[in-house]
């Protein structure tokens, strides 16, 4: 009986020690701050590359061939319409007109000398006739060199600024000259070309006010431009163009804004960035650095009913400033979600949630 006893007493002692190890070796529950997620407003902002044109942009090349005897303007110069870019050597030219102007007083002479024979009908107006025709033939011939002397003098059509100078004094240039002697860009107001897909062409019409596609354009709103350096430009563009149709090759539309460029600084060939707004009503906003990207997935931590925690992938668009994403799928408004230990609490892990407010956390990510 005593061997019985000491047993039960010694099963009894093993199972209280089991338990107290047990106890002992449960981790503690830790408390971990979380939001609720509650519909929000936001404003996103898709962006496309794009490349800068002036209204006009004009090669000047030359009409007539000759040398280059001057050159009037510098590269970058403002210029007005008719003002004198360049001027051709013309001694030869000038010559010509020289002898064609003594033709011309010739035939005009014989046309005097023969008039009154044929009043007088001494002679038959065939004669007058064929020194009329003479004449024309040398004022033609006359007028022909005189706009050749002309042309020599290369004006700009358009107001606006010179481009490079490629050719230098002495260059001999023609109308077959591959290059030309610069171009002359009306920047004014600058056009910005950028290139959408298909998807997104849709997304932007679906969404835009007005029935008629013009209409849908002409009320789109506003959009910005990013300059090549990161800057922001201050002038705000309207999209005035959609291609009719998609490009066979690339599958996408190319657009065309407009920004008025009143102080000269854009500048044809430049590059930039467009930046359309879409303004969002009634979505899911949360911290960029509430979830986690997993082979490439992005992942958000949420607790369930037993506080425990819980990772879903989430479809994510990110909101401009770089601190919140707009959830498309995989959160509904009410969820609990981790905002902190993210990336250390692994899931199924038991916590202790401290709900915090949504202003708060935007109030902390804004101040970092």
């Amino acid at each position: 009986m005593k061997k019985i006893s000491l047993t039960i007493v010694s099963l009894v002692l093993l199972v209280a020690c089991g338990k107290k190890n047990e106890e002992q070796a449960a981790p503690p529950v830790m408390p971990y701050k979380v939001v609720q997620v509650a519909p929000s407003s936001t404003t996103l902002l898709a962006e496309y590359p794009t490349t800068l044109e002036g209204v006009t942009d004009i090669d000047i090349r030359a009409k007539v061939d000759g040398y280059i005897e001057e050159i009037y303007v510098q590269e970058g110069q403002e210029v007005r319409a008719g003002q004198v870019l360049f001027k051709l050597e013309t001694q030869t030219a000038d010559q010509d007109a020289a002898a064609a102007k003594a033709k011309v007083t010739a035939a005009q002479v014989e046309v005097n000398r023969l008039k009154p024979l044929v009043d007088r009908n001494i002679i038959s107006d065939v004669q007058l006739e064929t020194a009329k025709a003479n004449l024309a033939g040398a004022k033609s011939t006359y007028q022909g060199i005189i706009a050749k002397i002309n042309y020599a003098s290369i004006k700009s059509p358009v107001n606006g600024i010179v481009g490079t100078l490629p050719l230098r004094i002495g260059s001999y240039v023609s109308s077959q000259t591959a290059e030309p002697l610069t171009r002359i860009s009306d920047i004014s107001t600058i056009y910005a070309y950028f290139s959408v897909n298909e998807k997104q062409q849709l997304d932007i019409m679906m969404n835009g006010e007005g029935k008629s596609f013009q209409d849908k354009i002409s009320k789109l709103p506003n959009v910005n431009l990013l300059l090549s350096n990161g800057s922001p430009y201050d002038q705000k563009g309207k999209i005035e163009t959609f291609s009719g149709q998609a490009n066979s090759s690339t599958g996408s539309f190319n657009v065309r804004a407009r920004f008025p460029n009143p102080n000269r600084l854009l500048r044809s060939g430049g590059s930039g960035t467009i930046q359309i707004p879409t303004d969002l009503q009634d979505v899911i906003l949360i911290p960029q650095n509430a979830t986690l990207e997993l082979q490439d997935k992005r992942i958000v931590l949420v607790t369930d009913k037993e506080n425990k925690v819980k990772a879903i992938p989430v479809e994510v668009r990110p909101v401009p400033g770089g601190r919140y994403f707009v959830v498309d799928k995989g959160l509904n408004v009410g969820d609990k979600i981790l905002v902190e230990g993210v990336g250390i609490v692994a899931e199924g892990t038991l916590i202790k949630p401290e709900l915090v407010d949504n202003s708060t956390i935007m109030k902390e990510q804004e101040s970092k």
